[in-house]
């Protein structure tokens, strides 16, 4: 008969909530989550990290997936960040000492864009008016008078040339090479023949007078060129100050407007110094736009009509004209183009052309002054992204690099923008490992993310939690545009996220799988057209999650069921036992029987763990066998040597196996085998074991009683099955229903134990022993049989000694030999 001792009853086997307790009709009765839900903790980094500004002070979000992380510190940054200021807009324009380093400016918020409109109108304007104003009969008449003073100047002068050269017997002739000077004589130009003809005396009287006319005449040509020169200089102040007069009111009108931004001011004069010193650009037919292109051609870029204009422009990095408070952005994929911004190009005709107005913003450009959430693992992964990122944070400005440049893939030069500076709170989501590992491995880490925010995956079974907890069943549900759930439909969600934690005093936030669990049973209780989700589409989008999920599970059970995998579920076997393994399928988890046998003999080997020998094992479980080596030792040779050879093996174990869960199981068929005593094939056994044989809690409990329960059913009840769990398990029971009712009907049993003793007693049926006053076991139980065995062990070995020593050398090494041979 079984024992009943630490049997458990159906009610400490599951958390059942009552769907009138919650006091609700339907999630849509609540008011919708505000903040964090049962995150503490992480809710206090977060507020101490957010409200320190020093340097360094950046946050690590720390938690497993499927915590809701991301969402979470959304929320809890758009919070915080609504009660702070908007930050300046940001614009790059260009630098006209160096068009390779465009200058940033920084501006109120909204004033981007009305810079970027004023000074696009302010060209529109200039090239609008300037034409007309050149145009006009005034600026004219003042060209003329100005270009016929230096006619008239000009005309005096080479007449004055030409009386010189009459007086001394030239006459001078314009030509494409200058001016010829050539000989008169008789009122007739001679030519080169009759000059040559001449006395010699005469042609050097005349060469004579020539030099000195020349002479004569490049000071002339000089006095001309000074006049044009001053002509020229006279023309050119004549357009600045017909120019001035049309952009001059418009520039200080902006200067005015813009006087809390003084780099604008500044900005503002380089551009009217550089208009003024490029007035051909806006002279009637100064620039022709491109003719059309015919049919079948490539249309030219559509800035080229306004190229030359394009150094006018504002480029806008950043607006914040409709920011309610600092920034909140997330980048889900960090690469360093989409961190820093990038430096695009255009090519036109083969020929690739940038300027300050292809540069592009990223994600710190946008979330300056505010807050950047990153998923760390993708800025760890991108190129360039994290070493990037440190040096923007240590550095506080962002650099915009090409990292076609930094890699040697462009030849060409590119552009330097000058720096933005930085203001911004960084926040990290990641897990816990990754943490760490950072924390270890890279230096620049805890100097910049000095605070870390660990989010909980699980939270404590209160009031005021279950209240969280249902009003983000109403959050969800509203903002998913699901149907709410009834009281009975929110109880079994309830139940599950205890199943989830694990714990009947814990709910499971991992509210990602949660989600998708409403989800799934929305699209039940829409196929039967029911407008509300209840109890039943919450446990049939279990049921089919599972029957989705539990191919290779039915498989296993359909082997074991057949006798391909043996597991015996009913009857006794000496030195055998079944333990409880967890096979994860992805996010699917079920518990698997398998066999544990245990075979004893006389030896010194100690015991041998075949799992570990073939390299199946590891290191824990390799772990718990060599415990049970301490708990024999420990229980059995205080007054004798333990000489044991002992194999334990896991029958039919084709994969890995870790874990010390089923050390405890080894340890009973170990003993069984040792004491002679059979063990109960329809009990399996989980727990691991310390050397004082106390039974410790393990993982997967569920998993694992649900998992030969389903065999058990499979192969028939009988009614006298079970398995026995640690005692220090029992908060964390959250069993299917099936199992509860059929342990509450009897066909199915559970025992909490807390030593080996108490689980010997009920696989054995044969009470386990405590050592008397004498130091002995009471006859017949468990221990003393284990002990005369050993006992046994011992005196064999001891014989074998003896009589080995009393054998001829000889003879030793004649066997010696013939065994090496």
């Amino acid at each position: 008969m079984l024992s009943t001792n630490h049997e458990l009853t159906a009610a400490q086997l599951r958390r059942t909530v009552d769907p009138q307790a919650l006091g609700i009709q339907t999630t849509a009765d609540l008011t919708p989550l505000a903040g964090l839900i049962g995150q503490p903790r992480a809710a206090a980094a977060l507020r101490f990290g957010l409200g320190l500004d020093g340097l360094g002070f950046h946050i690590y979000v720390a938690g497993p997936p499927g915590l809701g992380k991301m969402t979470a510190v959304q929320t809890f940054l758009q919070d915080t960040a609504a009660r702070k200021e908007s930050p300046p807009d940001w614009c790059y324009v260009n630098n006209f000492d160096d068009p390779y380093q465009p200058k940033a400016l920084q501006l109120p918020a909204g004033q981007g864009r009305q810079l970027q409109a004023d000074l696009k109108q302010l060209i529109e304007h200039i090239r609008r008016e300037i034409p007309k104003a050149f145009d006009s009969e005034e600026y004219g008449a003042k060209r003329d008078e100005i270009t016929k003073t230096l006619n008239r100047q000009r005309a005096e002068i080479f007449e004055r040339l030409g009386e010189r050269a009459t007086q001394n017997g030239f006459v001078l002739q314009m030509t494409p090479m200058g001016i010829a000077i050539v000989p008169v004589l008789g009122g007739r130009p001679l030519s080169e023949a009759e000059f040559q003809a001449l006395p010699a005396s005469a042609r050097e009287d005349l060469q004579r007078r020539r030099e000195t006319l020349e002479d004569e005449i490049k000071a002339a040509m000089k006095q001309v060129r000074d006049l044009e020169r001053a002509t020229q200089e006279q023309l050119q102040a004549l357009d600045r100050q017909v120019a001035l007069h049309v952009i001059g009111g418009l520039i200080e009108d902006l200067t005015e407007k813009y006087r809390t931004a003084p780099e604008v001011g500044n900005h503002l004069k380089a551009v009217q110094q550089d208009l003024l010193a490029n007035l051909e650009l806006f002279k009637p037919g100064a620039f022709v736009p491109p003719a059309p292109v015919p049919a079948g051609l490539p249309l030219p870029l559509p800035w080229g009509q306004d190229l030359p204009f394009r150094k006018y422009q504002v480029n806008v990095l950043v607006d914040n004209s409709h920011q309610a408070g600092a920034p909140v952005v997330i980048e889900l994929n960090p690469s360093y183009h989409n961190l820093f911004g990038r430096i695009e190009k255009e090519t036109q005709f083969g020929t690739l052309y940038t300027d300050f107005t292809l540069i592009k913003a990223g994600a710190l450009h946008r979330a300056n002054g505010g807050y950047l959430v990153l998923p760390a693992e993708d800025v760890l992964r991108h190129l360039f992204s994290w070493e990037s990122l440190k040096l923007a944070l240590r550095s506080r400005d962002i650099q915009i690099e090409d990292l076609g440049e930094r890699l040697g893939f462009v030849a060409a030069k590119s552009l330097r923008p000058e720096p933005i500076p930085l203001d911004i709170k960084v926040v990290l989501v990641g897990q816990p490992l990754l943490y760490y590992l950072l924390h270890g491995y890279d230096e620049a880490f805890p100097e910049l993310f000095k605070v870390k925010a660990d989010f909980d995956t699980r939270m404590a079974w209160n009031e005021q939690n279950l209240r969280s907890f249902l009003a983000f069943l109403c959050t969800f549900c509203q903002q998913e545009r699901l149907a709410h759930l009834d009281s009975g439909g929110a109880a079994k969600v309830v139940e599950h996220a205890l199943r989830l934690a694990e714990d009947q005093d814990k709910l499971s936030t991992h509210f990602r799988v949660l989600g998708d669990l409403i989800r799934e049973a929305h699209y039940w209780a829409r196929q039967e057209g029911a407008s509300l989700i209840g109890a039943a589409h919450v446990r049939r989008a279990l049921d089919e999650r599972v029957y989705r999920a539990n191919l290779i599970q039915e498989r296993v059970q359909e082997m074991i069921a057949r006798g391909t995998l043996l597991v015996d579920t009913a009857g006794e076997a000496l030195g055998q036992i079944n333990g409880l393994s967890v096979i994860s399928l992805g996010e699917y988890l079920f518990g698997k029987p398998s066999r544990i046998t245990a075979s004893v003999a006389p030896g010194r080997e100690g015991i041998i763990d075949i799992e570990r020998e073939v390299r199946l094992g590891g290191p824990l479980h390799s772990k718990g066998v060599l415990i049970l080596s301490g708990y024999l030792a420990q229980r059995y040779a205080q007054d004798k040597p333990l000489t044991l050879a002992a194999r334990l093996v896991f029958e039919q174990s084709y994969e890995g196996v870790e874990g010390d869960s089923a050390s405890s199981a080894e340890l009973y068929a170990l003993l069984s085998a040792l004491s002679g005593v059979p063990i109960k094939q329809g009990i399996a056994v989980t727990g691991s074991v310390n050397q004082h044989g106390e039974v410790q809690a393990i993982g997967g409990v569920n998993q694992k009683i649900e998992g030969f329960f389903d065999v058990c059913t499979v192969k028939r009840l009988t009614g006298e099955q079970g398995v026995i769990i640690p005692h220090s398990n029992l908060p964390h029971l959250m069993l299917r229903e099936d199992v509860v009712e059929a342990v509450s009907a009897g066909r199915f049993h559970l025992w909490a134990v807390t030593t080996i003793d108490e689980g010997l007693e009920i696989l054995t049926g044969v009470p386990a022993g405590a050592r008397a006053a004498d130091g002995q076991f009471p006859e017949g139980s468990v221990n003393a049989q284990v002990e005369r065995r050993l006992q046994e062990f011992a005196q064999c070995l001891k014989e074998f000694a003896t009589t080995s020593a009393t054998e001829p050398h000889g003879a030793t090494a004649g066997s010696d030999q013939r065994a090496h041979h």
